[in-house]
């Protein structure tokens, strides 16, 4: 029995961007196509085998610790980057504000599809899902210098729908319309994960 499933779930990529420099800004620059590689995409500011350890994993690692980066991509859900405009009194949010690598539409609760799961486009270049991406100050600075009075209302409106952390699993071409095939791992939920996060 594979330790992975394919399920019917299919999702379609509507935008794709790389950041060339997250120090000069966080705003990621649309691309129609990129050919993929173990480090992630090519020319992409987060790219790389290894990166330094930052504040979300704090707990596990001294901060500039260098360590597996799981980190390559930023996948967010169009429905859910919608829901969160929506909810901030935006028609819209341009994804490039976010950073974003990759923005998909067709899987529902997109944020909170399950670590390890992964997504294989038609080239048979696969991504895998390291783990929710929560939102952070970056992107709303950027959403602020183009909607003044709006960034402030980024954070608790994304909550819970910025999209997942991924990496590169295999290399090979993702593009604009290409229709990535959700697998997710076969095991049932952990036992104890009410006595784990009580234990926060």
């Amino acid at each position: 029995m594979p330790a992975l499933k394919p399920t019917s779930y299919v999702a379609r990529i509507v935008w794709l961007g790389q950041v060339p420099n997250r120090k000069a800004s966080l705003r990621a620059v649309p691309i129609v196509h990129v050919d993929a590689d173990f480090d992630g995409f090519p020319g992409e500011d987060h790219a790389g085998v290894t990166r330094p350890a930052c504040v979300r994993v704090k707990a596990q690692h001294a901060r500039g610790t260098i360590i597996r980066n799981v980190r390559q991509l930023s996948v967010i859900s169009a429905e859910q980057l919608a829901e969160t405009a929506a909810d901030m009194g935006l028609e819209a949010i341009d994804p490039a504000l976010l950073g974003a690598s990759m923005v998909v539409e067709g899987i529902p609760d997109f944020t909170h599809v399950p670590p390890s799961s992964r997504f294989q486009a038609p080239s048979g270049a696969t991504l895998v899902v390291d783990m929710e991406n929560r939102p952070c100050s970056l992107p709303a600075r950027e959403v602020e210098r183009e909607a003044e009075g709006f960034g402030a209302r980024y954070k608790p409106a994304a909550l819970g729908r910025r999209g997942v952390t991924a990496w590169i699993e295999r290399p090979g071409r993702f593009a604009l319309g290409d229709t990535l095939r959700l697998h997710i791992p076969d095991q049932p939920v952990w036992a104890h994960l009410e006595d784990a996060q009580a234990q926060k």
